[in-house]
């Protein structure tokens, strides 16, 4: 009876222990966490591998979007995409009485889609096999992770099926853009490393849910004129000039908190070196993730927020690049350098591409949509994204504020006039909304 009594309590444990291995497996996989950190490994592969904003885009959006259909799979809550992004085929059906865990398929689907959207080849892989590892070390019946694996599987090769056909091979040997030195107010390359315009024919990659890159089209910019000096276009070279002369310590960590400049080229006497950063959409991506946590989002939520707003920053890049290329305006940095002072430079370096509008104010308003009808107006929140790359951190008031701040970054920055950046805000506000009207998530 005394051993009896002395075993019991261990023989207890064990049961609750096997039970508890049994069971671990149906909830491991559930954590949000483990979905940013997913994400956050295809944004460090976008980093490392120089991919630019517009390109990078296009890396979170399949990615998140395989991941997104496994979760609708398995949450009667949620509905597929399929009908509402009016090219995506229709999903695979799981085979009924096959256990499935959705949460650990929306996880290696998106490690593999975005294993397949970028290079070198297998560079997400090796996380792909520690999820599988996870899986055992917790106790997931082979069947499970058999089945699991497979319904994965088929919608992984449906979304990459889907990939191919939105255009972007085609564009990879696309007429290349000609530089016009002769016209001013022209955009042409620009120091240090006067790189060759960036994607010119971004605007026929195939939308997700604007009917076209010209659906949302701005008003025609200032027109350049350097001789009337009061002028709306000398004024706004002016304005750029003096917030470039006069930078305060605020505007210089605003200007270098949103520069998110993916490939620098540093200059240092005859040698040079570049420095990375994520570029505006993994910035963003950074921000779902840190917004999720902080609403105590659980995985799906998570997962569909983080889709949504990939879609926004694809759809909103397509469209803004159609205005870039339609324009072709000249940055600040051309212009007052030929027509003001030589040795004029801007406080964050200029990218490769026309001035009107401004990328980020677009995207980054398209985003803050998104996030606004996931989380709230008024969610305020630390972000911390750029600590690693030893910039202090920001607070987010709210996301619409976030968008405005990311747009003046460019005034201060030196790299764009107001107008690019006021009427980007407003077009991305714009897509933004039409994107929260048009994509139902929940059932």
């Amino acid at each position: 009876m005394k051993l009896l009594k002395a075993i019991l309590p261990l023989m207890l444990c064990a049961m609750l222990a096997c039970k508890q291995q049994s069971t671990a497996h149906k909830t491991a996989f559930s954590n949000p966490i483990l979905y940013c950190q997913t994400v956050k490994q295809l944004n460090d592969v976008v980093l490392e591998n120089n991919f630019p904003p517009v390109i990078a885009s296009r890396n979170y959006v399949y990615a998140n979007i395989a991941a997104y259909e496994c979760v609708a799979a398995g949450d009667s809550t949620y509905k597929s995409l399929y009908g509402q992004i009016k090219h995506l085929p229709k999903m695979p059906i799981a085979q009924i009485g096959k256990e499935i865990n959705y949460s650990l398929a929306a996880l290696l689907a998106f490690t593999k889609v975005g294993n397949a959207v970028t290079f070198p080849e297998g560079s997400m892989m090796g996380f792909y096999e520690k999820l599988k590892d996870m899986a055992d070390s917790v106790g997931m019946p082979i069947d499970v992770l058999q089945n699991t694996i497979a319904y994965s599987d088929s919608v992984v090769a449906t979304i990459i099926s889907w990939s191919k056909k939105d255009n972007y091979a085609q564009t990879r040997s696309s007429e290349k853009y000609a530089v016009q030195t002769s016209i001013n107010g022209r955009w042409i390359p620009t120091a240090p490393m006067y790189a060759s315009a960036l994607e010119p024919h971004w605007k026929e990659i195939r939308t997700m849910i604007l009917d076209s890159s010209a659906q949302f089209l701005p008003p025609t910019p200032p027109t350049f004129n350097i001789t009337n000096k009061n002028g709306l276009y000398y004024k706004a070279v002016l304005e750029v000039k003096k917030f470039g002369d006069s930078l305060t310590e605020e505007q210089k960590h605003i200007a270098d908190f949103w520069d998110d400049n993916p490939f620098k080229m540093n200059v240092v006497g005859h040698a040079s070196y570049a420095t990375k950063k994520f570029s505006p959409p993994g910035h963003w991506m950074n921000i779902v993730g840190i917004a999720a946590k902080e609403a105590k989002a659980d995985f799906n939520t998570t997962v569909a927020a983080y889709t949504h707003t990939a879609i926004s920053l694809f759809d909103s890049f397509i469209s803004c690049w159609d205005t870039k290329y339609k324009t072709n305006t000249a940055r600040p940095e051309t212009v007052i350098n030929k027509f003001i002072t030589d040795t004029w430079r801007p406080y964050i370096q200029t990218p490769p591409f026309p001035s009107y509008t401004s990328g980020h104010a677009t995207i980054s308003a398209a985003a803050a949509e998104v996030l606004t009808a996931w989380f709230g107006d008024n969610l305020s929140f630390t972000d911390t994204s750029l600590l690693e790359f030893g910039i202090k951190s920001r607070t987010i008031e709210s996301f619409r504020k976030a968008s405005k701040e990311a747009a003046i970054s460019r005034l201060y920055g030196g790299i764009h006039f107001m107008h690019d950046n006021e009427v980007g805000n407003t077009m991305g506000t714009k897509i933004g909304l039409f994107l929260v009207d048009k994509l139902k998530f929940k059932n």
